[in-house]
């Protein structure tokens, strides 16, 4: 054991995770954060250590991520061991490390008086030390079991599913409607969040691995449903949820107005094919020299911010109709649940304004291009807004955002065409431990059948309805 007493590590504070300065990163569409010192690794996983019941992995971590374990393994040095365990639980924690929202750290023992240790911090150092030295490599599967298995969608659901299957030694293809693999992750998330060569490593190792990728394919135009039902022995249905949440007021027919994920796919594309950091090219949606309202306070609203002050926006202002929460502590949602509480991401931190408790009332144009948002302040009785008569305000718009979240999966031909049963939201209904639908040897997994969720989840999923995929061929 590298370090044999635990007694003093309560006194170690928290290492908050380092980035470059915001004068710097918005100069650049690359990722920003700072790695650890190795010294810096080994203390704050040693703040880990003396806890008697981990809640982070067993009422936080969706995946069951032995947290503990796994931090224990780094306090002693025995990182690539930590390596092997945490690809135990997650087949991706290069992502997890980077773009989840981290509920363990609520659930972290620490969380109830001080400040949590850095799980996600230590994931993402974890899993970069692994693929530098070398310890990440294809798992080949001794033997096929000579079944078939078509996976629909590439998002974190279906390529989790993918994995767990082929290291069983079912044959996997994947179709995948756009031109790579990755879904949201790849054109839905800006790449000062996730670089796009990050997804392209570990799709090597499925390569490796044995899957087998159809792109620029969309199921039930391209390639008939009919045709994969007889083709394969199951089928994984693994589109997300992807029918955008709109609003329904006076002026949106304007132009200017756009779904926020149209906007960020438009900028991904427009990265992938630029020779250099900011020279990215002429864009389908630019906010270079505009006023920019963005509807929506969550993470995709945040990337939006983001994404628009690097593309040189004169102002940028987040609208949000819930409250604006407590800056730290809620007893709403008190420990070990995840908190309702003010944060903060790291594009709040480079510019613009947030406003809350604020409605939409509707849209102003001039010759047919929208040039405001005319809103309401509101307060919230018995769970309902409320508007606050004299609150009325103009805020000039010469380019609007929709960040509002995503209702269900499209129920385009592909879900007609099968007739799977849809619960009561329109999402895909499954058994919730086979992950079967109402068709026998079709499955669903992520967002496509929980709705829009988080990144941690979608990958539970798919490995949940890898499981039982697998007990369904070998039955």
């Amino acid at each position: 054991m590298k370090k044999a007493l635990y007694s003093r590590v309560f006194e170690t504070p928290r290492l908050e995770s380092a980035y470059q300065p915001v004068s710097e990163r918005l100069q650049h569409y690359n990722e920003f954060r700072l790695p650890f010192s190795l010294e810096a690794i080994e203390d704050q996983s040693g703040r880990c250590m003396s806890c008697g019941i981990p809640f982070c992995h067993n009422a936080g971590c969706p995946l069951g991520n032995p947290i503990s374990e796994t931090n224990s393994l780094v306090y002693e040095g025995r990182m690539q061991e930590a390596c092997e365990l945490l690809h135990a639980y997650c087949n991706f924690p290069e992502i997890t490390g980077r773009i989840c929202p981290a509920l363990c750290e609520c659930s972290c023992v620490h969380n109830i008086y001080g400040d949590p240790v850095t799980i996600r911090q230590l994931e993402f150092e974890i899993v970069e030390r692994g693929w530098r030295e070398g310890w990440i490599k294809p798992q080949i599967p001794l033997r096929l079991t000579g079944k078939r298995v078509a996976i629909i969608g590439s998002g974190p659901a279906g390529l989790a599913a993918a994995q767990q299957l082929a290291r069983l030694g079912h044959s996997v293809v994947v179709y995948e409607k756009s031109d790579a693999p990755g879904g949201i992750m790849r054109y839905g998330i800006p790449d000062f969040k996730l670089e796009k060569h990050i997804i392209d490593r570990r799709i090597g190792q499925l390569v490796s691995e044995g899957v087998k990728f159809e792109f620029g394919v969309t199921v039930g135009e391209d390639v008939s449903a009919k045709y994969l039902k007889s083709k394969f022995d199951a089928l994984l249905l693994a589109g997300g949820a992807m029918e955008p949440r709109d609003v329904s007021v006076s002026g949106r027919e304007l132009s200017g107005i756009f779904f926020a994920m149209d906007y960020l796919t438009a900028l991904n594309i427009a990265i992938k094919s630029s020779r250099s950091d900011m020279s990215i090219g002429r864009l389908s949606i630019d906010a270079k020299g505009k006023r920019v309202v963005i509807l929506g306070g969550g993470d995709t609203g945040a990337d939006c911010l983001g994404a628009a002050l690097r593309q040189g926006a004169i102002s940028v202002v987040q609208l949000e109709i819930m409250p604006k929460p407590p800056e730290n502590y809620n007893p709403a949602t008190p420990w070990p649940r995840w908190s309702q509480i003010l944060r903060n991401g790291t594009s709040h931190k480079e510019g613009g304004e947030r406003k809350w408790s604020v409605s939409t009332k509707r849209f102003i144009g001039n010759g047919g291009k929208v040039t405001g948002v005319e809103t309401v302040d509101v307060e919230w009785r018995d769970g309902k807004p409320i508007e606050i008569s004299g609150t009325e305000q103009n805020i000039k718009a010469d380019l609007v955002l929709l960040a509002l979240g995503f209702v269900h999966p499209k129920h385009d031909s592909l879900l007609g065409t099968l007739g799977v049963e849809l619960d009561t939201r329109g999402n895909v209904k499954v058994d919730p431990v086979t992950r079967m639908t109402s068709i026998n040897g079709i499955f669903a997994a992520g967002d496509m059948q929980s709705g829009a969720s988080l990144i941690v989840r979608a990958i539970n999923s798919g490995r949940e309805s890898a499981k039982g995929i697998d007990k369904y061929l070998m039955t």
